[in-house]
């Protein structure tokens, strides 16, 4: 297998021979289809095609990837919560496939060093961390199949990063706890929205949650999405024992 390996080594470029040999340390495992892992790492901005006019990026395999992401995780989870309804196991696996999460492996995994792209590297929002490990989870299933696909899930997510009882406490989503513990209570919620040019006439969104005509929380961010879980997330500190204790 090593006279192998080396004789195929000297017949790849240095650069791909090189991408090879890292992308075998992240994987475990060797791959057997380098193409599949270079197109998951390719941009759309790159304009690539093949001989078919198809466009060669990873968007494809992203949702590839996605897709197994939640088999695996549903599958560990099933298998781990036997006492877990649906709800509870749906819950549990947004926390663990979260975009915070999978921001947070593709960002582990240092995956943005491989990326082929016209646009500068930092110009991408911070999102592009976890659509890149989606996408080689999906390189990896075309590559190798289903069972190699959740040896990798199981040593790069569930291993190192799953902990059911953690998890259980853990918050995804501010708004939707503030609106479910609302919505519980009889409670009157609204979110009023403004833009705010802010420091150097930088484009800003500002949130005030009233919570039965009260202003509870204010807050600024870059987005209305992200205002608005900001304002939620200082009001759930505000209320945070009476929401606790439901």
């Amino acid at each position: 297998m090593n006279i192998i390996r080396k004789i195929f080594s000297k017949s790849r470029s240095l650069e791909d021979g090189i991408f090879f040999d890292t992308i075998r340390e992240i994987l475990g495992f060797d791959p057997k289809t380098i193409e599949y892992y270079k197109k998951a790492f390719t941009h759309r901005s790159s304009n690539r095609q093949d001989e078919k006019g198809n466009a060669i990026n990873f968007e494809r395999l992203e949702f590839l990837g996605d897709a197994m992401l939640s088999a695996v995780i549903a599958a560990y989870l099933f298998s781990k919560a036997p006492a877990g309804d649906e709800g509870y196991l749906t819950k549990m696996r947004s926390k663990i496939v979260s975009r915070e999460h999978l921001n947070e492996l593709g960002k582990d995994l240092n995956l943005v060093q491989f990326i082929e792209s016209k646009v500068p590297l930092q110009h991408f929002g911070e999102n592009i961390h976890g659509n890149i490990f989606e996408s080689l989870v999906g390189a990896i299933y075309l590559d190798r199949g289903y069972e190699y696909c959740e040896k990798f899930i199981q040593k790069r997510v569930v291993v190192p990063y799953v902990d059911i009882a953690r998890l259980e406490g853990k918050v995804i989503s501010y708004k939707s706890l503030i609106i479910e513990w609302c919505q519980k209570e009889k409670r009157q919620f609204h979110y009023d929205i403004f833009e705010d040019n802010g420091i150097d006439g930088q484009r800003l969104f500002g949130v005030k949650l009233s919570i039965d005509d009260k202003v509870i929380a204010k807050a600024r961010a870059t987005s209305k999405k992200k205002a608005e879980e900001k304002a939620s997330q200082r009001a759930y500190f505000a209320f945070q024992e009476k929401i606790d204790n439901k």
